[in-house]
């Protein structure tokens, strides 16, 4: 018995033997992958209810699985699956554009601001799709982190499932570097500052996703280093020790210095005066670069270039870059 080749036990229930490419993957992930077509909401309510299990015995949903462990899946209604809708030969040509690096394990993507890393949520696609439909021939093709919708920059993609598990481990370890640029309101006084604010997600009435500062919250942690200061605006080096939705943003708003072109968290005026002074009509953040220390190979440093819409925006401003 194998991952592939599940054994029935009883009317619709499966049991998976996990093999070793699979270990340290997330339960939930994994259903969700397995049960495609199936709601979160479906796949959170099975494993409350104990009817998912590993070795016989209930699990969380954050519960890591394990090679040889025994997974039982019950069976799960769902609604027949509509064919993915292909993305319009434009995006298509546009991702082929971004790639920045690729080998045999991984593809690094300079994403475009304002496309989404997946489809759903009320999106037909989105790079994950979009790459899917312009790489048929690729047996495998998986996100390994997410962006935010309106942050451009590096995007991680897995080639191979081995590749993943491998990255997914180095990114719960903190020991992928990842650096973003973003340009805040005001200037900024002295130079590097730590955040350690805990952050917390809320869903609202309305079934918009925000993220506050909460006690209560996961623990998270972001390191902001000047690169050039104005009177209006300051562009930062943002460094991530932690991974939480939308820390970057919530953190520089936090500390007085939000994101121009924020929409959710930053300040109107602020960008209004931009978008005056300079035509800004997106986030200012980029995810810069990413530096991936291999355990059997060199380490990989990847870098995503500005696009045209950034680089005006500085060249505007005139930054003072001797701080």
């Amino acid at each position: 018995m194998s991952e592939n080749e599940p054994k029935q036990a009883g009317k619709g229930v499966q049991l998976v033997e996990i093999g070793p490419d699979l270990a340290g993957q997330r339960v939930d992930n994994y259903l969700l992958g397995r049960l495609k077509g199936a709601p979160r909401s479906l796949i959170y309510r099975i494993l409350r209810r104990g009817e998912v299990r590993v070795n016989k015995g209930r699990i969380r949903p954050d519960y890591r699985l394990q090679a040889g462990d025994l997974l039982r899946i019950p069976p799960v209604r769902l609604e027949p699956r509509q064919a993915p809708s292909r993305p319009a030969d434009a995006v298509l040509r546009q991702l082929a554009a971004a790639i920045l690096y690729e080998d045999d394990r991984i593809l690094v993507l300079n994403k475009p601001s304002g496309l989404a890393v997946h489809g759903g949520s009320g999106l037909r696609y989105g790079v994950i799709e979009g790459l899917r439909a312009l790489r048929p021939e690729a047996r495998y093709l998986e996100l390994v982190h997410r962006l935010d919708r309106e942050t451009s920059g590096c995007l991680l993609i897995a080639r191979r499932r081995s590749a993943l598990r491998i990255l997914h481990e180095l990114l719960r370890e903190n020991r992928i570097d990842k650096r973003y640029l973003a340009l805040v309101r005001g200037r900024w006084a002295g130079g590097r500052r730590v955040v350690e604010a805990p952050l917390r997600k809320n869903v609202l009435r309305s079934g918009e996703r925000i993220v506050r500062v909460d006690p209560a919250g996961k623990p998270s942690r972001s390191v902001f280093r000047p690169l050039a200061v104005g009177e209006l605006a300051s562009l930062m080096e943002v460094r991530l020790d932690t991974g939480r939705t939308h820390q970057i943003r919530v953190h520089a708003a936090h500390i007085g210095h939000p994101i121009a072109g924020d929409e959710k968290y930053g300040d109107p005026d602020f960008d209004r005066r931009l978008r005056e002074m300079t035509g800004l009509n997106r986030l200012f953040l980029h995810a810069r670069s990413l530096r991936i220390p291999w355990p059997d190979h060199e380490p990989l440093e990847v870098i995503a270039p500005l696009d045209d819409t950034l680089t005006r925006t500085l060249e505007i401003l005139e930054l003072d870059h001797d701080h």
